[in-house]
């Protein structure tokens, strides 16, 4: 592979995606492997403008609207893939908190198969390993409450929508072949799962002659 491998952990609120991250970049680098760590919400140069039509979405949930923040969504990853992703190194490991896969959780209106064609239509970059991090959806709720943030979130604000938002991105997850990471034990053991995955996807790169593929990977790993 002569670019970086390119790793999205995505789920919904209260999952400890981003405790999660934290635990495989010390684990990955530890290994002397070179991590870049990278949100999407802080890479986004017009998150201030989106996140206005988000709000706006909430008071007044409308289909088209939706849409548009689909759509200005998918223009900023296209510019992240652009002008941040494509300038790592080539021998490091990307590690980014939140994707497209993410908008499979909080978009209620639209069909994540539009989504999906919204991005790819953007050349928006593919990641090489998509991982998805939930927990039943009454813990990683316990989870946000007890966060001094708590659950931080501008679209979701009662448990039943939480809910929703876990089914549907745990649809999502088996319709695509997108790597489970159920995080509902020690953070260690959920750590151990991604890093395991990490480096099936890495040796991939190396011998692909013995390898069929990370889609074939992600899809065994989700219905194990």
């Amino acid at each position: 592979m002569n670019r970086a491998l390119f790793v999205s952990l995505d789920g919904p609120k209260g999952a400890g995606k981003t405790t999660l991250l934290e635990a495989i970049t010390q684990v990955l680098r530890a290994d002397n492997k070179k991590v870049i760590r990278l949100c999407e919400k802080k890479s986004d140069p017009g998150r201030g403008a989106t996140m206005a039509l988000v709000n706006q979405l909430v008071r007044y949930p409308d289909r088209e609207l939706e849409l548009r923040v689909c759509e200005r969504l998918a223009d900023s990853r296209s510019w992240i893939s652009r002008h941040v992703l494509a300038k790592q190194p080539s021998d490091s490991i990307i590690l980014i908190d939140r994707w497209y896969p993410s908008d499979a959780a909080f978009r209620r209106l639209t069909p994540f198969a539009e989504i999906l064609q919204l991005n790819i239509d953007r050349n928006v970059q593919v990641p090489d390993l998509h991982v998805g991090v939930v927990t039943a959806p009454e813990i990683s709720w316990a989870r946000a409450a007890a966060r001094s943030r708590g659950l931080g979130s501008t679209v979701m604000h009662k448990l039943e929508e939480h809910v929703a938002s876990t089914q549907a991105f745990e649809r999502a997850i088996t319709d695509h072949g997108w790597v489970l990471c159920r995080n509902e034990g020690t953070v260690e053991e959920a750590t151990m799962q991604v890093i395991s995955q990490i480096y099936r996807v890495l040796q991939c790169s190396v011998d692909e002659a013995g390898c069929t593929g990370v889609d074939s990977v992600e899809i065994a790993v989700a219905r194990s």
